[in-house]
């Protein structure tokens, strides 16, 4: 599980820009969502994790959680033991069973889906997008979203954005990898009027005792 929460720990925040190749529909969809997250103060989300097979068979189920704020985000998946923080500034990667947390720098490069492009900014120009057209799932009327990346080195080739089109918020990102495995994010509940401390962001080394850290900035 730990490759799950590594998912998470790449840059947050990033400045959007579309593509003219793509579509028009699916622009104006994503502009929404975009507008509605920048005007949330600080986020606390709850988010179910769904591993499939190629074939569609649950691999497994994980429940998680996020809070974010800014530049700054914490992460963390029920049953890996393992948390992330970030001040904006630091990464700090927990990993409870070796009691073992690894400080790096956020790595704007890196070719993942963090928790924030979850919800907001990874529709950027390294995408082409079309809107798919409208279905109801668990009552909710969302719009679906297909994307596929213009980098052929990236670890997946799809990416399929549900987003609620009353709420204008993502409901559910299913991100299809090369390896044949699909991961799907479920947004259970989201509190865009959270009130989040600063330090909530950053790791504590005193209430690890014992803890090993590992600086790799």
């Amino acid at each position: 599980m730990k490759s799950l929460i590594v998912l998470f720990s790449t840059f947050f925040i990033a400045t959007i820009s579309f593509s003219q190749q793509n579509d028009p529909a699916a622009k104006k969809v994503l502009d929404g969502v975009t507008a509605k997250f920048k005007s949330f103060k600080a986020v606390q989300a709850a988010f179910t994790l769904r591993q499939e097979d190629s074939k569609g068979t649950l691999l497994g189920t994980k429940k998680g959680s996020a809070s974010l704020k800014g530049t700054r985000y914490r992460v963390s998946i029920a049953g890996t033991g393992q948390e992330i923080f970030c001040d904006g500034t630091n990464v700090w990667t927990y990993d409870k069973s070796a009691n073992e947390v690894t400080i790096t720098k956020p790595d704007p490069s890196a070719s993942s889906i963090s928790m924030q492009k979850l919800f907001t900014s990874f529709y950027d120009k390294d995408f082409l997008y079309k809107l798919n057209g409208d279905k109801t799932v668990n009552k909710k009327v969302v719009q679906e979203i297909e994307m596929t990346p213009t980098d052929k080195n990236k670890p997946f080739h799809k990416v399929y954005v549900l987003v609620d089109k009353n709420a204008k918020t993502i409901y559910s990102t299913r991100i299809l990898d090369k390896s044949g495995n699909v991961m799907v994010y479920t947004v259970n509940s989201l509190n865009g009027s959270a009130n989040l401390p600063d330090n909530l962001f950053v790791f504590d080394k005193s209430k690890y005792p014992g803890v090993e850290v590992v600086d790799l900035r």
